[in-house]
């Protein structure tokens, strides 16, 4: 009995690194957005009073609400997201019989490092 549900070929992990590369873009650049957008808020909190809101909160929230709904999707196909900031995933899959995660980080051109379950990044090996 294995572990996860959905199991990725190598071929298969690959073919996903252009979504995932587009993706951790777009979560940084959100991120950066969020970070200018609460210092903002923090700034006109500090001026009304309490009142805040408009096109700033608006555009924000829907920012986060369409980078949550890519990364549901993401984790419902079986990709295992690690670290934003590292843009580190695992892909579950099998080798030799035994169920292993095929390990990618965002600055790295392909999928060439695999760990044992139990293991972490720094149990990574080579393919």
């Amino acid at each position: 009995m294995h572990q996860f549900a959905i199991h990725f070929t190598l071929a298969e992990a690959r073919a996903m690194l252009p979504q995932l590369r587009r993706l951790f873009k777009e979560l940084h650049a959100g991120r950066e957005r969020a970070q200018q957008a609460d210092e903002k808020l923090g700034d006109s909190l500090t001026k009304s009073g309490g009142d805040i809101g408009g096109k700033l909160v608006a555009e924000l929230t829907a920012d986060l609400v369409a980078l949550n709904a890519e990364i549901r999707k993401l984790q419902e196909r079986g990709v295992l997201i690690k670290d934003f900031d590292r843009g580190l995933v695992d892909f579950p899959s099998l080798r030799e019989g035994r169920e292993i995660l095929l390990c990618w980080e965002l600055e790295e051109d392909d999928i060439e490092f695999f760990h044992d379950i139990d293991e972490g990044y720094s149990g990574r090996e080579r393919l």
